[in-house]
């Protein structure tokens, strides 16, 4: 008796259908491995073979960083409160002056001072003035390049984070991590190249905008972590849900192939079909490991400050971030501050009581990102990046109160690590830290030395759409500051 009298199937149709489907993704998933889908499949346009999108790629140029942390300050931190020194400002508080500002209230010409609500004092053998909001920020001075001079242009949140995310005030573009994934690749098979982690307060304005992929393949947008509970949705699902969960995946796994039984003309999206249930499956057998921070040492968890409730949170995010660099992720970014108004850094009524909050959060893990990263040879590979969508303004927004309104006219942005030349500082705004006076800088160069440190060419990474080689530093280009690359 033959196998397809048997079960009145062919060995092929028993292999794809038994145990619905998964036998034939496994099959599928050991030729790919053995090099025979690469001799059948295609890219989309339908002449060269297909290519893992994610496969890593070498650098253009010798890289000095690998990964990048980008710690992004949602809301908009005050420059003349945290990093930009204005000596000048103190004993003017309440004084009306003229000073062209440009917010959510529109422009104006005259306001009134609200002076630095925190001292300032030397750190570091560079001897930079840092705010007393940050004082174990302040001890890392020797490793930070400071950029006092960086614009954007749109006082508005949406836009000005989907500028300082993607190069564009508009959606619908690739954000920075989706370029860098793009132009890398991943070193890490079983683990994303792109990682985005969440305030518990909530997500940004604009949401998920802020970390696509754009019109590039969604291959490359980031997987979000959350910040508490399991990190990553569905790698242990309860077992009332499981039987529900795999039902639908037995499902779609069903309609692939028999697709692919009626026709082999999809064998691009087949083959990514195929790389993303691995990379699922990959991750069920590796993420739970990388994100186990049971494995750390009580004095490593202690100096991320888990064990105060203030900083349990973010540091947490911090040691997590430091766990998968070591692990070859690419790009991770962590929000502080979710939802709206004193949730995050957008200081409009109270400053004393937002800004100590949020950097009383954030301090303490930073600084042990840094130095943790530093003790384990991985800072002078790994590049951090500090700071918000724009700034906020030297005067008062309303007529009582210290909150101040935002500035796109010039705010303050640092970088440590991988290829930054430490203890410097470049650019400056006037004596009142309304505007940026002296090499005004904007975001497309701050993306272009990101691009630069990790061996990327910013006007040579393109990427073809709507008839038009895009880059992410826009036609225009833009060169890297080189004045803080080592």
């Amino acid at each position: 008796m033959t196998l397809r009298n048997f079960c009145g199937r062919t060995r092929r149709e028993l292999l794809w259908q038994s145990g619905s489907g998964f036998t034939g993704l496994a099959l599928t998933a050991l030729l790919d491995r053995d090099g025979f889908l690469a001799n059948q499949a295609v890219a989309a346009d339908g002449v060269n073979a297909f290519r893992n999108p994610l496969a890593a790629k070498e650098p253009l140029v010798a890289a000095k960083a690998k990964s990048v942390i980008f710690l992004y300050m949602y809301g908009g931190p005050s420059q003349v409160d945290t990093f930009d020194y204005k000596p000048s400002m103190y004993g003017m508080d309440g004084k009306t002056v003229e000073v062209r500002t440009f917010g959510r209230g529109g422009h104006r010409n005259q306001g009134r001072i609200v002076e630095p609500r925190w001292k300032f004092r030397q750190y570091g053998e560079c001897g930079k003035w840092v705010s007393d909001l940050f004082p174990h920020l302040g001890r890392q001075a020797d490793d930070m390049a400071f950029l006092h001079s960086m614009t954007a242009d749109s006082p508005i949140h949406g836009s000005a984070m989907l500028m300082m995310n993607s190069g564009r005030i508009l959606s619908g573009h690739p954000c920075l991590g989706s370029w860098v994934n793009y132009g890398l690749g991943s070193v890490n098979e079983d683990l994303p190249g792109f990682v985005v982690m969440l305030d518990p307060r909530g997500g940004p304005i604009s949401g998920a905008k802020n970390w696509s992929s754009g019109y590039m393949p969604a291959t490359y947008q980031a997987t979000v972590m959350r910040s508490q509970g399991n990190p990553i949705l569905d790698l242990k699902p309860p077992k009332a849900i499981a039987g529900s969960a795999q039902r639908r995946l037995l499902d779609t796994l069903r309609e692939y192939n028999e697709e692919h039984l009626v026709s082999r003309a999809d064998n691009t999206n087949l083959s990514a079909r195929i790389a993303s249930y691995e990379l699922a499956y990959r991750m069920q057998s590796r993420a739970p490991e990388a994100v186990d921070l049971s494995e750390e040492t009580l004095a490593t968890q202690e100096m991320y400050g888990l064990h105060n409730p203030r900083t349990e949170k973010f540091g947490r995010q911090c040691l997590l971030a430091r766990r998968l660099v070591e692990r070859g992720v690419r790009f991770i970014q962590i929000y502080s501050g979710g939802a709206h108004n004193d949730d995050n850094w957008d200081a409009h009524t109270d400053m004393e009581a937002n800004h100590t909050l949020h950097a009383g959060e954030t301090d303490q893990p930073i600084a042990a990102l840094i130095q943790d990263l530093k003790v384990r040879g991985l800072l002078q590979e790994t590049l951090i990046v500090w700071g918000g969508e724009f700034g906020r303004q030297p005067t008062a927004e309303y007529a009582k109160g210290s909150g101040r309104d935002h500035n796109s006219y010039g705010f303050t942005t640092w970088m440590a690590g991988g290829g930054i030349r430490g203890g410097t500082s470049v650019g400056s705004t006037d004596e009142l830290g309304s505007q940026a006076v002296d090499r005004v800088f904007q975001v497309k160069h701050l993306h272009a030395t990101i691009l630069t440190l990790l061996g990327l060419n910013p006007e040579q990474l393109t990427y073809f759409f709507g008839g038009l080689d895009n880059s992410l530093v826009g036609v225009e280009g833009a060169q890297p500051i080189r004045d803080i690359m080592a």
